[in-house]
This record gives C-alpha cells, structure tokens and sequence, in this order.
C-alpha cells in the first residue's frame, strides 16, 4: 500500500503513526492512502494515475474527497488499519474531465481533471471567450475573467465559489460557470458528462489567458477542449459514509 502524505502537521504526525506500525506490503495492495486534504488527493492521483484506488485520511480543512476521523494519530492509524483488514470501506468510480489546449505556438497540451479545468485571465485585463457545446455557440463573445469546467467532485470546489451549484458526487454531469461574467451573464449551466465543450480564446494576443487543471497551470492558451475522460478514479470511502450529510454538514450549512 502506498502512502502519500500532506505536508502540514496532522498530515506529518499521522503518516509518522502509520510509518510505526509497519503495515504489511499485502495489506490492500492496490489502494493509495492520502494522509491530508483536498489538494493532497488531487497531487496523489497525478502522480500515480487511476491505477489505483484512493483512500483519504482529512487531515485539512474541508476534505469532501477524504474520510473524516478525528482523534490521536496513533490511534487513527490503528482503526483505519483494521478498517482496510476487513474491509470496511466502499469504492466509487468517479468521472473525470480530459482536456486538449492549443497554445499559442500550435502545441498541444493534453492532462485529465478530478475537479475541474479553467480558463483565466493571465493579465489585468478581461478574457473573452467563445464557448461551444456539441457543436452549437453558447456564447460568442464573454467577456469575463474566465470559465470553468467542472466534474460533481469539483463543483463545491471553485466552481461553487464562483456562483455555481454544488453537485452531489455520485451525479454524473459537468458543471459549465463563468468567472466573474460581465457580459453576456451566463448562468451556470449542467450538463451531461457526454458533452464537448470547446473554450476559445478572443485576442488572445492582447488578452492572454491560461489554462489551469486541478490547480496545475499549463500556461498560455488559445482553445481548451474539454469532454468526459474515458476513465474515471476511483475513491474510496469508509462503510456508513452519507454523501448526503456531508454536503449538507460540510458546504450547504458552513
């Protein structure tokens, strides 16, 4: 079993625990554990891809991506170890966002999204876009400060900050809101995962924006295509988890 730990002290002090209780090598095998927050997650599964499952320990703030269990790090690191024994945790197959940009050189950049791929304005200035979805316009020239595509996982993420619905995880659609539209005012719009979504950037000479996935910038941009990734990562979540609570307890009444 791998382990991947946040760098911030419950992160540390919790992956010291798990470190001293010397964990067998065929002890869940095939499942990473995040010891951290959100951020921890999505810099777990980049790096090591959807070949695994994850499992997270909270050990930020909010953690919707992790199992909350709160108490001494000894005695956490004993409980989830039983708990991987018996298997006491479920795994869910959640989609995610792949994305194709073209720079302003003509090179692409290709990179799959747990959360969300954006675009944003790289300078003072406003972006404007032209946003296509299954090939019809939605909108021939925003002006905004970007535009953000995001997955169920990644709707209570920047896309909620920015005026759009948080989605239940286990719903499968993206999630299409504007940053800070001026005009026209798009509303935040579903969509079904299916869908293609093409993000052009207007003027890009003098307007210049970037692309970022998951929080990693893939720098100057022109077109974003983004569409449902062909394979989902799987998350893993502690017998009795509610979805439901959750986002209610940790986001609707925050």
């Amino acid at each position: 079993m791998i382990r991947f730990a946040s760098e911030n002290s419950r992160g540390h002090l919790l992956d010291a625990a798990f470190a001293r209780l010397a964990l067998p090598d065929s002890l869940a095998p095939d499942v990473c554990l995040v010891l951290g927050g959100d951020g921890t997650m999505l810099r777990a599964i980049h790096a090591h891809g959807t070949a695994h499952s994850y499992l997270g320990i909270n050990c930020g703030y909010l953690g919707f991506l992790m199992n909350d269990m709160a108490g001494d790090p000894d005695v956490v690191a004993r409980n989830v170890a039983a708990a991987l024994e018996a298997e006491g945790y479920v795994t869910h197959g959640f989609p995610r966002l792949h994305m194709r940009a073209v720079t302003p050189d003509g090179d692409e950049i290709e990179s799959n999204a747990v959360n969300d791929v954006y675009v944003e304005r790289q300078s003072g200035q406003t972006v404007h876009l032209r946003v296509t979805v299954d090939g019809t316009e939605a909108v021939h020239r925003m002006v905004c400060d970007g535009l953000i595509a995001a997955t169920p996982l990644g709707s209570t993420a920047y896309s909620f900050s920015a005026g759009g619905a948080a989605a239940h995880p286990l719903v499968r659609a993206t999630q299409l809101t504007a940053i800070c539209p001026h005009t026209p005012r798009l509303a935040p719009l579903v969509l079904p995962h299916s869908s293609r979504i093409r993000i052009e950037v207007l003027d890009a000479e003098h307007r210049p924006a970037r692309c970022v996935i998951d929080g990693q910038t893939v720098g100057n941009v022109e077109r974003v295509d983004v569409h449902g990734a062909a394979v989902s990562v799987r998350l893993c979540f502690f017998d009795g988890h509610d979805f439901t609570r959750t986002l209610f307890a940790k986001l609707i009444r925050a």
